[in-house]
């Protein structure tokens, strides 16, 4: 609007008084009142509030006297987001998956809770698109930064994904820098180093910039040629546009801008060297240069790690945890003697516990060249079979919860003592003040590879249980030692023919059922060598079998006596804890029977416990059949 020129001009002199009665209408109050109004709601170029905003001053303009006040409409390219699908960039796994995401908007203010179509954080005019690359910081991206990456720090931007922090110089000059050093999209984020008073709290405490807040604005280079497709030419109905490839100053790269909450998830990550200081912002990063992240590796399942206390006090801590939590774990301990390798793990385990010692190099002097396997085997001969021997699971450990109360599979890996020629209990210092650092530096493992050689075998346990497509659990080696362990009990009743001839004690059932666990597991594994595990529904469902088969061996109702020991395979010994026995209700119903006072109401026990034991192992042979459309 403006006011029109006098038909007549006064040469006199102006009144002062004017000017004064001019400043005078200069009012605080008017100031706050339009400031309120004005930003109440979101109003962005080319919509209608926008639009109601301008008819709302052009009416005010017209009424505080304006001699003429017209709106002027231009046909002129805007930029707006997907307000449905809003973008943000994402750090993306060796499988693809999104692991982080940057946030979809800004927190909002407090007192604009009920305010819709809030903007979120956008840079107008970006080019579209879902680039992936290697992420590598370029500080304020001037030319300057660019000549230090690839003069000084022989660091090719080519291909890449850039991070820069606001400040410095326009935002629409660090994108063309970007693109003109071939990188395929940029990051823009405000650092607290830039956009935050020191002293002063974020909002809303201050007026410092909160994390979550993301600097908005074009990022367009037009050099004063206005509307990208009418330049030098008012954007009127009648003007020619060129279409959108031949737009002036339009970038060809996506671009987007987050938060410096956000940012520090991007930039605590990366690798590469460490920048110059004065690259470096007030985030509590090191501000690796790059390209990409520090080597790393997310699984396809989920590992909790865990230290558990009071475990010298009953395993307290692991047991309280074991009762609001349910895993799928491998639950490992450390003990330390001089000799070898030595695994007490679930059947299911124990073709993995091989395969992972063949990948471990023995730790003894003068076994270069041979594998943990080999130096195993060696030293621990299992008696049934050409493999290194692996022992039952008792308890006296943090695994004791998991796998005889819950029925989840676990295994644990120490050094020992030569188990055939030692007949010390333990190692001769265990519990004492005597169980230093020491100890271990000058006796048990001064070069420390032992330990060394335990930990490869239980990180390799871990990550293959933790990574593989389908976990590598054999049912195969359970039926096996199903097999061996009725072999077992049944050779301890017999000690006793003439009783159970009398009490017609049969053991039939139970092999019955190991047979058609045994059936039912080589079964299994055939159709898992032919699965395709390109298809994520039939993974699913056989790693839910395998997972689930430890749980089928439990019995909720608890052994006698001890309803906390519900495996009806494996618990430690009624009369010595730290030993494991399998079928543990058949094995306490046969303990020292023979003195017993009511011998039909012992031997009824046994045969009790046969059959619950037989039903279990059908039971487990069921989950392991096809699923049934």
């Amino acid at each position: 609007g403006w006011f029109a020129r006098p038909t007549t001009v006064n040469h006199g002199h102006v009144s002062k008084s004017f000017l004064h009665d001019f400043l005078d209408e200069m009012q605080a109050e008017n100031i706050k009142h339009h400031l309120r109004k004005f930003t109440r709601l979101p109003h962005l170029a080319g919509t209608q509030q926008n639009l109601d905003l301008a008819e709302q001053i052009r009416a005010e303009w017209m009424e505080f006297g304006l001699d003429s006040v017209e709106l002027v409409p231009y046909d002129v390219l805007l930029s707006y987001p997907n307000q449905t699908n809003p973008n943000y960039i994402s750090i993306v796994d060796h499988l693809g998956n999104e692991i982080f995401n940057t946030s979809l908007a800004e927190p909002v203010p407090e007192g604009y809770e009920d305010v819709t179509d809030i903007v979120p954080p956008y840079s107008a005019f970006s080019a579209k698109g879902q680039p992936e690359g290697e992420l590598v910081y370029v500080n304020y991206g001037r030319t300057e930064d660019f000549f230090k990456l690839q003069r000084e720090l022989g660091i090719n931007c080519s291909g890449k994904i850039l991070i820069a922090r606001y400040g410095k110089i326009f935002r629409g000059n660090k994108v063309k820098n970007a693109m003109l050093a071939g990188a395929k999209g940029i990051v823009l984020f405000s650092d607290p180093a830039d956009y935050c008073a020191n002293g002063v709290e974020p909002y809303p405490d201050g007026w410092n910039l909160p994390g979550g807040g993301a600097q908005r604005g074009n990022v367009l280079n037009l050099n004063g040629a206005g509307d990208p497709l009418t330049p030098g030419y008012p954007a009127k109905e009648y003007t020619y546009r060129s279409g959108l490839e031949d737009a002036v100053g339009l970038p060809k790269i996506p671009v987007h801008p987050i938060g410096y909450h956000d940012a520090v998830h991007l930039l605590q990550h990366m690798g590469g060297p460490l920048p110059p200081d004065n690259w470096k912002g007030a985030l509590n990063v090191s501000y690796r240069i790059g390209p990409g992240f520090m080597d790393g590796w997310r699984p396809r399942r989920t590992l909790i790690f865990a230290s558990w206390d009071a475990e010298e006090f009953g395993l307290l801590g692991s047991t309280e945890w074991a009762e609001v939590s349910c895993l799928d774990t491998v639950c490992v301990c450390v003990c330390v003697c001089m000799y070898t390798l030595r695994v007490d793990c679930t059947p299911s385990l124990h073709t993995l516990v091989y395969d992972i010692t063949k990948k471990v190099s023995s730790p003894e002097e003068g076994e270069e060249g041979m594998t943990l396997y080999q130096s195993w085997h060696k030293r621990d001969n299992s008696t049934e079979r050409d493999a290194p021997w692996i022992s039952k699971l008792g308890s006296g450990s943090d695994f004791e919860a998991y796998f005889i109360r819950l029925g989840i599979a676990s295994g644990r890996a120490r050094y020992t003592k030569n188990r055939k020629t030692e007949r010390y209990s333990s190692y001769p210092v265990y519990h004492s003040v005597y169980e230093t650092y020491e100890i271990v530096e000058r006796f048990y493992d001064p070069s420390f590879r032992r330990l060394e050689a335990v930990a490869r075998v239980r990180g390799g346990l871990i990550f293959s249980l933790a990574d593989s497509p389908v976990l590598p659990l054999d049912c195969v080696e359970y039926a096996m030692s199903l097999t061996k362990y009725a072999n077992s009990i049944y050779q301890l009743a017999l000690k006793h023919p003439a009783a159970m001839q009398q009490h017609s004690v049969s053991f039939d059932s139970l092999f019955s059922a190991v047979e058609n666990f045994t059936v039912a597991a080589a079964d299994f594994h055939q159709r898992l060598d032919q699965l395709d595990t390109s298809n994520a529904l039939d993974v699913r469902m056989v790693n839910d079998q395998l997972m689930y088969l430890e749980r089928a061996f439990i019995d909720p109702l608890g052994l006698p006596g001890r309803p906390f020991y519900r495996h009806i395979i494996f618990a430690p010994s009624s009369h010595n804890k730290y030993a494991g026995e399998s079928f543990p209700g058949i094995y306490d119903a046969l303990f020292d029977i023979e003195n017993a006072v009511d011998q039909q109401k012992a031997w009824d026990e046994v045969k009790r416990q046969i059959s619950i034991a037989a039903f279990t192992v059908n039971a487990a042979a069921e989950t392991l059949k096809p699923f049934v459309n």
